[in-house]
């Protein structure tokens, strides 16, 4: 049994040789360094070069994306963006990782273990900035922040590179800005730590309809093929216990194997109208039957304590479950139809739409959309959207890995969502307009490209939409691609690609790899 499960381990421990970059990376066929095996002594005061001397002042976070609450007004002011560099190097310690804030277009800190109010220390290979998202976790009006640092060891890091343990780092948003507010990891689920990657994917909604928000941590690599911890439910302060869902778990009821990767992508959305919300989970390693890696994602009511399950074979879904198609790669939710109901986006980056797909690293791309209903989500009506997809304008390459990156929110002021898709193959984002007469419609669909001739940009790895803006990562290229956008009703999505603006960070350190 050990030699199977060393296999099984080794087998994560590959897919992890992209670590964090498990589709922006991929959609070029490059690959991101190995984890660090060792950590070693750190001293506190640079990050990729710079001096960071005192430690930089800490401001709110009030920002919005994908899988972050809606509830997390502007009450404290201050940052809007927040954007990490899990790779950067802070005292010496490389893909120790770095989260910076920015505010008007000006960076206001830069977050990194040691420094600026968080805990723990520095050390190589963290990647700290895995994940970030922001909510009201303790109902005060003020935006609190989460950042993961999924490949943290809590002791000596296993020396042949294996995933990390992972950790979670909480700030509280105050007046006076934010302050540390302790940290979570997997022995709070009742578990010991393992090669986990605890706080790989966060997300932060209401989830038990309390008034505040419960933040959802992805953990993939738990070894019974992944699970999602949930904190703050019933009253519940952060930190503290738990509650911890897997596939295993009896209202959930899943076939499962070690490498699933259930919880590498999370959001969480209203799909039934109650004024709760219901958690999306994805499983992009998920077997179907004897098909590799076609992919899940999972719906799960907590409240109710119902779950339900979507694959390219469920009825209503287009297409099939081939191999590698990664289904649940990525997620966002948003009311494209106006209907006062969440939809749900869900990214398939590895379809294959032609006949040259010859590997796990490839794929046209797709993304199925499903609609919210009195009775929730419903595959019935479900749109698949490609390149392929009538209207959609241009060529569909199997390097685009379309899908690899999702952001849903009302670009241009109409009351509805609009959906931004990410193409890093082709270094392109696809944008769909929302409409209140029947969803997102390829009418006046806009695409944006990232700089021509450099490919390993990998431009649309990541995206957001925070407030009225468009917000794209380019982590191969260090830089971010702010774009805003203007009211303009109907099937249009509003952006002024003319007043785009760029953000840049280290040459090394991915910044861009997650934007909130």
């Amino acid at each position: 049994m050990s030699g199977s499960k060393e296999t099984i381990r080794s087998m994560r421990a590959s897919r992890a040789s992209c670590l964090l970059a498990t589709a922006a990376l991929a959609a070029a066929g490059l690959h991101a360094p190995v984890p660090a095996s060792a950590a070693s002594a750190v001293t506190r005061g640079s990050v990729s070069g710079t001096r960071m001397g005192p430690a930089v002042p800490i401001l709110p976070v009030v920002a919005t994306a994908p899988a972050t609450s809606a509830r997390a007004g502007a009450a404290c002011g201050a940052p809007d963006l927040a954007v990490a560099a899990p790779y950067d190097t802070v005292d010496g310690q490389a893909r120790a990782g770095t989260v910076t804030l920015y505010r008007n277009g000006k960076k206001t800190a830069v977050l990194a273990q040691g420094s600026g109010g968080v805990g723990d220390t520095p050390e190589r290979g963290d990647s700290f900035g895995s994940a970030v998202v922001t909510g009201d976790f303790d109902g005060d009006g003020c935006a609190d922040l989460a950042i993961g640092a999924s490949e943290e060891f809590a002791g000596t890091p296993v020396p042949d590179g294996a995933d990390g343990n992972g950790i979670v780092h909480l700030l509280r948003g105050t007046a006076r800005g934010l302050v540390p507010a302790g940290t979570l990891e997997v022995t709070r689920l009742g578990r010991t730590r393992d090669t986990d990657r605890f706080g790989a994917a966060l997300a932060a909604a209401d989830l038990d309809g309390d008034g505040d928000d419960e933040l959802a941590v992805g953990i993939p690599g738990l070894e019974e093929g992944g699970g999602v911890g949930v904190f703050g439910l019933n009253g519940r302060a952060m930190p503290g216990k738990g509650t911890l869902i897997t596939q295993a778990t009896p209202w959930v009821a899943q076939e499962h194997t070690e490498t699933d990767q259930f919880g590498a992508a999370l959001a969480a959305g209203d799909f039934d109208g109650d004024g709760r919300a219901e958690l999306a989970i994805g499983a992009p390693g998920e077997n179907i039957g004897t098909t590799s890696g076609a992919g899940a994602v999972t719906i799960a009511d907590l409240r109710a304590r119902q779950a339900g399950v979507y694959t390219q074979n469920s009825p209503g879904m287009a297409g099939e479950a081939e191999k590698w198609d990664n289904l649940g790669a990525a997620l966002a939710s948003g009311d494209f139809d106006h209907d006062g109901r969440d939809d749900l986006a869900v990214g398939v980056p590895g379809e294959g739409l032609d006949s040259l797909q010859d590997g796990p690293m490839y794929g046209n791309g797709a993304v199925h959309v499903l609609y919210g209903t009195r009775r929730g989500l419903t595959a019935i009506g479900s749109e698949f959207w490609s390149r392929k997809t009538k209207g959609i304008k241009g060529r569909s390459l199997n390097t685009d890995r379309l899908g690899s990156a999702l952001a849903a929110g009302d670009l241009n002021g109409d009351g509805d969502a609009e959906l931004a898709i990410g193409l890093p193959g082709a270094g392109q984002v696809l944008v769909l307009a929302g409409t209140r007469s029947g969803g997102l419609t390829a009418n006046h669909h806009v695409f944006v490209s990232g700089r021509a001739g450099h490919p390993g940009d990998l431009f649309g790895s990541s995206l957001a939409i925070t407030g009225s803006r468009l917000v794209v990562g380019s982590p191969g290229a260090a830089r971010v691609t702010v774009i805003p956008s203007s009211v303009r009703i109907g099937s249009y999505a509003g952006l002024r690609t003319g007043g785009a603006r760029t953000l840049t960070g280290g040459a090394k350190g991915l910044f861009g790899f997650a934007v909130s």
